[in-house]
């Protein structure tokens, strides 16, 4: 394998913010006409991280920065996740009813503002998708669909926030306010604000997590009026599981007319019935997203409304009422032949604590036990913070168990392989190696894959998957982990934005220099 240390070391050529190098190279034509491009594979993966805004818990921390030093740090966390083998970040974009960009419908979040409605002096959202593409990684934009705010406090809500205007719209429960998923205008709001970031921002996927109907507390939800006049005769649980359904199903409807190349993925809690319920669910007996946030995200799975799914499966391998090695295996049986791609959402936020999660080795052995499940596509880390910041030791231990290599995401429905690159060049110099390209003449290629292998190769070769170095959108990196005096050979293809690859260039052989 190559080692780890690659992962925080290669940059690109063509500098931070993936500006092009070279000019593409005309024509188009296949350097390696015999060697055959990569296909889907174990070692394509998804690694992803959840980046949480409400109340600054992993950006920006405290809203009074400057922007200088928000910008800055938003960079850093994304520099420390590319280094780690991250390809994709959940960045939460909409976290109470408000807006990390200018929306028409909504205020500016208080979290990047310190006061709802107040502009924090730049677009929030463009920089944070340009930060992200200018690293190869994925950005997902994560919704909070029903959640108006922390506290039961109306006035704390901007004049302008449509939750304040239409009151009628907003229950209080527990400890916050929560639209009413029964209410029309309510789904049509939240379509509204998706498909608003849909149109007017580049990003990669729309993403919802776990709270649709708000998890039980004292009492039921108080929407008894909603239900007396739109409830139509069903039962209460049927009704509200069909008001979710409608705005999943609407919204994924909408999102692929929009932007094909747009996906739709959910983070749902991690159990969707017991068994001891339904003979359909899980070997649990926990709460049930079907029944308790009136959830089904079966059905969705199933009905092909969603893309991907990531279920929140936050518990240790032996958990008395929901282990998480059952699990792993039903919802690897539910997206079995659905098209469906499967991550799971691991806890890296429970690292070092009591039990079995003291031991730094936890998460590297759910990922050790995902391996046995073809299904599943890779997984999902809440939080940024717990990840980078190597909570508990786990992160070092996932790096050297799983992370020794970069990985792509697994290639999406939908795209189609770019034209190869060409003219590869590989120089050694004092910072390490110097490879080049020219870019693929092809319009679909977005990003480009940097293979590495021991050695003097053939220069026309399949490129070993298990050799990934770094991809990047520039037309060049310098790889400083290259061993002084050690002859390696490097290849490179080219990506489309839902992860096709192109057949290899002619790779390039150099040996290193001596220190």
């Amino acid at each position: 394998m190559v080692a780890s240390g690659l992962l925080a070391g290669c940059t690109s050529a063509a500098g931070g913010d993936g500006r092009r190098a070279d000019a593409p190279v005309a024509g188009g034509v296949a350097e390696c006409t015999k060697a055959e491009a990569p296909g889907d594979s174990r070692d394509r993966q998804t690694r992803a991280m959840w980046i949480a805004t409400v109340a600054g818990i992993d950006w920006p921390g405290d809203p009074g920065h400057s922007v200088a030093r928000k910008k800055s740090d938003y960079r850093k966390m994304l520099d420390r996740a590319k280094a780690l083998g991250v390809n994709a970040v959940f960045v939460q974009v909409r976290p109470s009813a408000d807006a990390f960009y200018k929306s028409p419908y909504e205020p500016w979040s208080r979290w990047i503002s310190g006061r709802q409605g107040r502009d924090p002096g730049f677009d929030v959202l463009d920089f944070f998708v340009k930060e992200a593409h200018a690293r190869d990684l994925e950005f997902h934009a994560w919704f909070n669909p029903y959640r108006v705010g922390r506290g039961t406090d109306r006035t704390q809500l901007h004049p302008d926030n449509p939750a304040r205007r239409n009151p009628s719209w907003v229950r209080a429960y527990g400890d916050g306010l929560w639209y009413d998923p029964g209410i029309p205008q309510v789904r049509e709001l939240t379509t509204k604000v998706v498909m608003d970031v849909v149109r007017r921002y580049d990003i990669d996927a729309v993403h919802f997590d776990d709270y649709f109907y708000p998890y039980p507390e004292s009492g039921d939800f108080p929407d008894g009026a909603t239900y007396k006049r739109y409830g139509g005769g069903k039962s209460k649980g049927d009704w509200r599981r069909g008001n979710v359904d409608t705005l999943v199903k609407g919204l994924s409807e909408q999102i692929h007319r929009a932007k094909p190349w747009v996906r739709f993925g959910i983070s749902p809690f991690g159990v969707w019935r017991n068994k001891r319920t339904d003979p359909a669910g899980s070997a649990t007996a926990a709460l049930q997203s079907y029944d308790d946030i009136y959830a089904d995200t079966r059905k969705w799975v199933k009905e092909g409304w969603v893309d991907y799914v990531t279920p929140q499966l936050y518990w240790e391998i032996g958990h008395r009422t929901a282990d998480y090695r059952p699990l792993v295996e039903w919802w690897a049986r539910l997206v079995k032949g659905t098209g469906v791609e499967l991550t799971i959402g691991q806890a890296s936020y429970r690292a070092g604590e009591a039990g079995a999660w003291r031991d730094p080795a936890e998460l590297s052995r759910h990922l050790t036990l995902n391996e046995r499940f073809p299904e599943i596509r890779g997984d999902v880390y809440f939080s940024a913070k717990d990840l980078i910041g190597d909570r508990g030791g786990s992160t070092s231990r996932l790096r050297r168990d799983h992370y020794a290599t970069a990985a792509i995401p697994p290639p999406v429905d939908g795209g189609r392989r770019p034209a190869p690159a060409g003219k590869v060049t590989a120089s050694a110099d004092a910072g390490g190696v110097r490879v080049r390209w020219h870019l693929s003449p092809s319009e679909r290629a977005t990003s480009y894959a940097v293979y590495r292998v021991d050695g003097k190769a053939e220069r026309c070769a399949p490129v070993p998957t298990d050799r990934l170095l770094v991809t990047t959108r520039g037309a060049g990196i310098v790889d400083p982990t290259a061993a002084a005096g050690k002859t390696y050979t490097y290849y490179v293809t080219a990506l489309d934005r839902l992860h096709h690859e192109s057949a290899p260039a002619r790779g390039a052989t150099v040996t290193a220099a001596r220190g």
